[in-house]
């Protein structure tokens, strides 16, 4: 086997699987579970010792709930500490509009349930505790790919014990958007771009404080805020790049601003000390061309980041590792197919994908840049948000595009005999 740039280094201890996951996000921890439940030899590599993460999408569509319930999963998930959301309402220039109402989905489950994602993935890590064939290692993370003759065949990773290489039929990227196997593998991304950057930070909540607001639009502002029960979540857009701009204007001018938006924040802001509290996400939107080569598969945000545009992120990687567990578990009980039938995931996944972003640029183009805008223009909101606001039906179609998704997947694969 030919480890590359390998052979300047120690060897280190082994071991063999069937499937290689890198990441632990959704997509990653979501399709571990599904092909551990297929008896797969797996293993998902995860390189923090946790889940627990700054900034991780926390939307739970009403897509994934019905995946949790396909898998007999729903009843203890939703147990769990989190909030539900039905009416998507805002403020757009001081107008109220509404986004979508998703209790007029036609839906087991329709509402967003917010929920931390550490929850998330800390359920499916449990709850997979009992496929002998899943394996999650923690502190793990992979530092390049192991190749044989042009085929990927694995990865070597650092772990708190040293050095291991993992050889693997197949190996699947799920680390992403800054995906390090994606870049080993030579993989080109095909860049969307997005006018926004994002400051994420918490506001301590008091427990007479209820307010069903969900984003806010302002001439040069945008914002919006999560009702986590004991504090609220805040985004607050800025526009791409201007992070240096907004930090040299001063803490309080920010903290000043977010509480003109939304008086409700105004006292728990005071738990906002420094800027070490507000967390700065990057937006990035891209895709790419080919999700695979021979031995390996990209899905999740390592084959297409998202905008935070609708909070999709999280719910599209779940549909990927679906999709993927669809197609390919059963296949892999015997070892990894040929790229062609790798490449049957990007097919299934593909559209969707491109559709999803479609409306994101669509949204960012014609309300984020507007609402970013310098200059302090009068806000009205377009004639479309309006339409929507006026008419409830079509509510409904806004909500089924969010919560459910273009095309979305459904568990078709196998359960193994054990389980």
């Amino acid at each position: 086997m030919d480890a590359g740039s390998f052979s300047r280094q120690p060897p280190g201890r082994t071991m063999k699987v069937r499937c290689c996951i890198v990441g632990g996000g959704p997509a990653g921890m979501m399709l571990g579970y599904l092909l551990g439940r297929a008896g797969v030899d797996v293993v998902v590599l995860e390189k923090h010792a946790d889940f627990f993460r700054d900034f991780r999408g926390d939307t739970v569509h009403p897509s994934t709930l019905q995946v949790m319930d396909e898998l007999g999963l729903i009843e203890g998930f939703l147990k769990l500490p989190h909030q539900r959301l039905q009416k998507m309402d805002g403020l757009f220039g001081g107008a109220p509009v509404r986004l979508a109402d998703l209790s007029r989905l036609k839906a087991k489950y329709p509402y967003i349930a917010f929920m931390p994602q550490w929850d998330f993935l800390n359920f499916l890590r449990e709850s997979g505790k009992r496929f002998a064939s899943l394996k999650v290692m923690m502190s793990t993370e992979a530092t390049d790919l192991i190749e044989d003759g042009g085929r990927v065949a694995g990865v070597r990773a650092n772990t708190p014990e040293g050095v291991i290489d993992i050889e693997a039929d197949l190996t699947v990227a799920c680390d992403g958007r800054h995906s390090l196997v994606r870049e080993r593998a030579g993989l080109a991304i095909e860049e969307i771009g997005a006018p926004m950057d994002v400051l994420w930070f918490r506001a301590g909540k008091r427990a007479n404080e209820t307010e069903n607001l969900f984003a806010r639009i302002d001439p040069g502002s945008m914002m919006v805020t999560f009702d986590r029960g004991d504090y609220w979540q805040c985004a607050y857009v800025i526009a791409k790049g201007q992070y240096d701009a907004v930090k040299a204007r001063g803490l309080s001018a920010l903290l000043d601003n977010v509480a003109r938006m939304a008086p409700i924040l105004k006292s728990g802001l005071a738990d906002i000390k420094s800027w070490d509290d507000i967390k700065l996400l990057t937006v990035a939107v891209n895709r790419l061309p080919r999700w695979t080569r021979p031995g390996l598969l990209c899905i999740g945000d390592a084959a297409h980041a998202m905008s935070p545009v609708g909070g999709v992120g999280v719910n599209l990687a779940v549909q990927d590792a679906v999709a993927t567990a669809n197609l390919l578990a059963a296949k892999l009980v015997n070892g990894c197919p040929p790229e062609d039938e790798l490449d049957a995931v990007r097919k299934r996944r593909e559209f969707p994908v491109r559709m999803t972003q479609r409306m994101q640029v669509v949204v960012q183009d014609n309300i984020v840049r507007a609402a970013l805008k310098p200059g302090g223009v009068l806000l009205k909101p377009p004639m479309i948000v309006r339409l929507v606001t006026a008419v409830p039906w079509l509510q409904g179609i806004t909500a089924r595009f969010l919560g459910l998704g273009v095309r979305p997947e459904h568990v078709q694969s196998p359960a193994s005999a054990e389980h």
